[in-house]
C-alpha cells in the first residue's frame, strides 16, 4: 500500500505548551477516526509558530521559516491505495473547516531512524 504525507496548513496551531484536552479535542478526534481506518502511520503536531526557530546560511532567528499567512500546524502519514483514497482521507481533516488547507504528497523514501543507546 503506499504512502502519502498529509501537511496541515492553518493560521497557527492549536497545540500550545499548556494546551487542554478542549483546544485540540477535534485534532484529536480525527487522528483517531484516521486510526480506526487502520490508515495513520504517525502524525505529528507542530507548536505555535512564535516557537518557531530558523536557521539559514546567514544566521538563526526567530519566527517560522516563511512569513505567511498559513503555516504547517503538523503533518501525518497515511497509507491508502492510491491518491483518490489519500485525498478522501485528507477531505476529513478539521484544518478544512478552519478555513486552513492540506498537502497531500506522495512518499519517495523514508521512516524511523533506530538509534543506539547510549
Amino acid at each position: 500500500m503506499a504512502q502519502f504525507g498529509v501537511l496541515i496548513y492553518v493560521g497557527d496551531s492549536a497545540h500550545a505548551p499548556g494546551a487542554s484536552g478542549d483546544d485540540i479535542a477535534e485534532c484529536d478526534e480525527h487522528a483517531d477516526e484516521v486510526t480506526a481506518a487502520d490508515a495513520m502511520v504517525g502524525a505529528w503536531a507542530f507548536t505555535p509558530r512564535n516557537l518557531a526557530t530558523s536557521v539559514r546560511s546567514g544566521g538563526v532567528t526567530a519566527g517560522p521559516f516563511v512569513d505567511a499567512a498559513d503555516i504547517v500546524a503538523g503533518f501525518y502519514i497515511i497509507e491508502a491505495q492510491d491518491l483518490d483514497a489519500a485525498v478522501a482521507i485528507a477531505r476529513t481533516n478539521p484544518a478544512l473547516r478552519a478555513g486552513g488547507g492540506v498537502e497531500i504528497r506522495p512518499i519517495h523514501s523514508g521512516g524511523m531512524v533506530e538509534r543506539s543507546s547510549k
